[in-house]
């Protein structure tokens, strides 16, 4: 998923300056932290990756392997992701949809329920 990551970033040419609130945050003023919102449309999707545009810049925003929850939005979409920026894309820990429809991915920053693979059990 980093591969993609990279690969998306250096396609898409992201940069971002280091303004902080804790509101809606323009794609271009992301900083490194946690529990940030965003809202933008849906552009490319890979997986459970997508990008997300909002006028002020795009970013991709990681909902996690498919084969722990498989998440379907679609381009054109509009949506608000809260979640932390780090490495340059947005681990997203819910989205909301426009129709007020929320996907819950994760509910807390810091190891993801998933990690260790799909056979692991969880220990935290």
């Amino acid at each position: 998923m980093k591969f993609f990551t990279t690969a998306m970033l250096l396609t898409l040419g992201i940069g971002a300056t280091f303004p902080a609130l804790a509101e809606i945050i323009p794609i271009q003023s992301l900083r490194q932290q946690e529990g940030i919102t965003i809202s933008g449309t849906v552009g490319m999707v890979v997986g459970n990756s997508f990008t997300l545009s909002d006028g002020s810049g795009e970013i991709i925003v990681d909902a996690g392997p498919r084969w722990y929850q498989d998440i379907t939005v679609t381009p054109g979409e509009q949506v608000t992701v809260v979640g932390e920026y780090d490495n340059g894309d947005l681990d997203a820990s819910r989205i909301t949809r426009a129709n007020g429809e929320v996907i819950t991915i994760r509910n807390s920053p810091g190891r993801p329920p998933w990690a260790g693979g799909p056979n692991r059990p969880q220990r935290w």
